[in-house]
């Protein structure tokens, strides 16, 4: 079994223990703190149920009489036990701390007095007094330690860089492996720590290619520096890069604030989807290398949105939602017939004009900077996956946001001030090839969302994604009956899909 030591030279290092524990801790974690008295249990159990509270002066009393003291609130649950007055072994049953286990985290100090009746734990810490300071040992569960290392390495990469005393906070966690942290010095602004471990891809589905090579998704953290620095040069406004660990996946990012493009009833807000739809129109006047040298020999290559990707994305719809709303997977004659039917629609895309295609512009990605003019009002984030393909498909993210939902009025207005905008600039600007492109991506890009969201639940278990599917199932409905979609739309009647409810 692996164990990781640690010098704690300091009550402050011990706390900030508690602060990379807890950002490695996932839902159903048992730590264990042993010690003897005065070794630092409480301070490192305090620092730990603190930066999940995100709170500094977060009330964390000893639990030494109530035994249990539960945080049900926090965004992972904590129940913080202190064992030393249990009287005997049977009493552990009677603490609930099982059931805590199914919602959150169980913190434990003085474990031995359980003698035995604890449930295994994914990490055992022992914190032993050392000269002036203490040293702790970590024991655990291999996918436990896995993860504590992790954090324990974005520890030592903040310190290479001048950030070694930073306070570490939860920020967010998204759809792929990616994690992301505010690292604050000081009274300034926190910076944006990402976690964006290399993801190797999952299985080989096809001609000896994971789904995310197929869908040309991006698999290190090497694709985001080259986007951003990319997008730097032609002036538009993403975080700047304060430091960087390509190899293990670790950036510290500028933060561009907090204030998007939705109002707080989580409403669009028009003035900022309108300025981030002539910002598209502004990125979409431009010529994109597919070829981006970042020094040192390391290098990223831009792919195309192909027929490949597309379908892989669309077959999302076919694999995952509609075996979801029909109790059956497809059978291979109408699996077939599935994919013939987006052949028809994607061969219309050929004389598509193409450009830079950022993939998820939509409300999660978008900052508003009310000081800034123009283009600079928007910051964009969230753009490594970008590919070279129509230029629609941005433009029907944002105006199809899969997260908000957008009267077919607005999205007309939204789509109206693109066209506006590319027009003032390129009187042969072609709308009617434009509109057939929007069509399409919209589509394209609905149906994936729907098999994605169903994939989130089924296999991941996050379920918060099926409030919105019938938003996105709308959304699809709206788009689909462009003449260019007749095969689609002709199949997903047949099939019974767009009127189904989850």
């Amino acid at each position: 079994m692996t164990s990781i030591f640690i010098q704690l030279a300091t009550p402050e290092d011990t706390t900030r223990l508690g602060q990379d524990l807890a950002l490695a801790l996932r839902k159903g974690d048992l730590v264990t703190l042993s010690g003897d008295l005065g070794a630092g249990k409480s301070t490192l159990a305090r620092g730990l149920i603190r930066t999940i509270a995100d709170d500094n002066l977060y009330e964390v009393p000893s639990p030494t009489f109530t035994i249990v003291q539960s945080y049900p609130e926090l965004r992972l649950p904590v129940s913080h036990g202190d064992l030393f007055r249990l009287a005997s072994a049977d009493e552990v049953d009677e603490l609930g701390l099982d059931e805590a286990l199914e919602d959150g985290v169980v913190v434990v100090e003085w474990p031995e007095q359980a003698r035995g009746a604890l449930s295994a734990s994914s990490l055992k810490v022992t914190l032993v007094n050392d000269g002036d300071g203490r040293k702790a040992l970590i024991e655990g569960e291999p996918a436990a330690l896995a993860r504590l290392q992790r954090s324990l390495a974005i520890r030592e990469f903040l310190a290479k860089e001048g950030f070694a005393t930073a306070e570490r906070r939860y920020l967010l966690g998204d759809a792929s492996a990616r994690g992301y942290e505010t690292i604050a010095m000081g009274q300034g602004r926190p910076f944006i720590l990402m976690n964006s471990p290399y993801n190797p891809g999952g299985p080989v589905l096809r001609n000896g290619k994971t789904y995310m090579q197929i869908a040309h998704l991006s698999q290190s953290v090497t694709a985001f520096v080259a986007l951003d620095r990319l997008l730097t040069s032609r002036g538009f406004t993403v975080p700047k890069i304060a430091a960087e660990d390509l190899e293990n996946g670790f950036l510290i990012l500028e933060n561009l604030g907090s204030d998007g493009i939705l109002d707080g009833e989580g409403a669009p807000i028009l003035e900022r989807y309108e300025a981030t739809v002539r910002l598209l129109a502004s990125l979409h006047q431009h010529s994109w290398s597919k070829d981006i040298n970042l020094g040192a020999g390391i290098s990223h290559h831009i792919h195309d949105f192909d027929r490949d990707a597309m379908m892989i994305e669309v077959e999302l719809l076919s694999d995952w939602y509609v075996p979801r709303i029909s109790g059956a997977a497809l059978g291979l004659d109408q699996k077939a017939e599935f994919v013939a039917a987006w052949d028809k629609v994607f061969s219309q895309l050929s004389n598509t004009e193409k450009s830079l295609l950022l993939r998820d512009v939509h409300s999660p990605n978008i900052l508003w900077r009310e000081n800034e003019t123009g283009i600079n009002r928007v910051g964009l984030i969230d753009f490594q996956d970008a590919m070279i393909g129509p230029s629609a498909y941005d433009v029907a993210s944002l105006i199809f946001d899969a997260r908000v939902t957008i009267a077919p009025d607005i999205q007309d207005h939204l789509l109206g001030a693109y066209i506006d905008e590319r027009r003032s600039a390129d009187p042969g600007f072609d709308e009617t090839l434009f509109r057939k492109a929007f069509a399409i991506m919209a589509a394209q890009r609905n149906a994936k969302i729907l098999g994605i969201f169903v994939r989130l639940d089924e296999r991941d278990g996050k379920s918060f994604y099926l409030k919105h599917l019938p938003r996105i199932r709308s959304y699809l409905n709206r788009v689909i009956v462009h003449p260019a979609l007749a095969p689609v739309k002709q199949w997903c009647e047949k099939a019974g899909i767009l009127s189904s409810e989850i």
